[in-house]
């Protein structure tokens, strides 16, 4: 499964990028409204830092506009993938601009049948929002688990979005989705392990306790050639 990134600020995918886990970025306006700077500058940047698809959304809901403001959005940048939310305008949309070429990754889709109409309208991402699922008392691993099911044979992928925790990441790990997209706020909880941090303490300790090792590296990296 490839990880995104959900937000609109530089700074943070600026910091995980540097892990090297990122395959790309979602964007909507509500999340590029808190970044200050243009927001076109904005997604170029975060289409560079990611080198992948990167989502960028319409606010028009009409078909009209929804086509208009994608191919717009599609013109920032090489990597934009448009956002269309789910409705009849969005499917009309969705198959107009994935005929000139253009990636859409269709949001708010919270059901298989949903999922069904959008993979036949052309979309390359398809987005179910967990968060929201559970947030309304309904299964989300269920949900998401019958959507998957219902595209296994299709090109379209299963984008899980909405995530609130690490668990939500694992869950759809598991379930097959395609890709997720995670705020930077869960990336970073999915780092965190106390088994992990206790033994890097440990370690520590053992290596100050006792500095031959610490110095025998410390000549082996003088040593090394320099890498071009």
């Amino acid at each position: 499964m490839k990880l995104f990134i959900d937000t609109g600020l530089v700074e943070e995918v600026e910091e995980i990028a540097s892990w090297g886990v990122l395959s790309g970025a979602t964007t909507n306006p509500s999340l590029l409204a808190k970044a200050d700077g243009d927001p076109g500058d904005i997604i170029r940047r975060i289409c560079d830092l990611v080198d992948g698809p990167t989502s960028a959304e319409v606010v028009a809901t009409d078909a009209e506009g929804m086509i208009t403001e994608g191919r717009a959005l599609a013109g920032l940048h090489d990597h934009v993938v448009v956002k269309v939310p789910f409705s009849p305008a969005g499917l009309q949309a969705t198959r107009e601009l994935t005929s000139d070429g253009i990636r859409v990754n269709m949001t708010l889709v919270f059901s298989a049948a949903q999922a069904i109409l959008t993979a036949e309208a052309g979309a390359t991402y398809v987005s179910c929002f967990m968060g929201r699922v559970d947030d309304i008392a309904v299964d989300a691993t269920a949900v998401l688990a019958e959507i998957v099911d219902a595209l296994r044979d299709s090109e379209a992928q299963v984008l899980a979005a909405s995530l609130r925790h690490p668990m939500h990441a694992v869950t759809a790990a598991t379930l097959g989705c395609d890709v997720s997209t995670v705020p930077a706020k869960v990336l970073k909880q999915m780092l965190v392990h106390p088994l992990t941090t206790g033994g890097i303490d440990k370690f520590a300790a053992d290596w100050q306790s006792d500095p031959r090792f610490a110095e025998w590296l410390s000549g082996l990296v003088e040593g090394a050639p320099a890498r071009a």
